[in-house]
């Protein structure tokens, strides 16, 4: 049987259903096999939290915050491609960027 999470809305309690549950579950003997053995103490002490691995990883990719003047027409044409326009407009400005070509002719409008 595998893992089920429930989610409980901030500011909401849990049912008793769902307080039975988490009990019942509590209680339940861990069982392991050959595919999922117990890890040795030196084996635990190997794990580190995915938030720091991946902040260490992507401290030299993380995006940052800037202001950028647009026209309106531009704003609303972006706007238009839906969620996640921002990260299509960073990655048109990236194309250009890269391009020499694209970039030079640019410079000369």
């Amino acid at each position: 049987m595998g893992t089920v999470r429930v989610k409980i809305k901030e500011g909401m309690k849990p049912t008793s259903e769902q307080i039975a549950e988490v009990k019942a579950a509590a209680a339940r003997p861990h069982v392991y096999d050959e595919e999922c053995p117990p890890f040795s103490k030196e084996e635990l002490k190997q794990f580190r939290r995915v938030k720091e691995i991946r902040k260490e990883e992507n401290a030299s990719n993380r995006k940052q915050t800037v202001t950028l003047r647009l026209k309106p027409q531009t704003l609303e044409r972006a706007k238009s491609l839906g969620k996640g326009y921002t990260s299509i407009l960073s990655q048109v400005i990236e194309n250009v960027l890269s391009d020499p070509g694209k970039l030079k002719s640019l410079m000369n409008n």
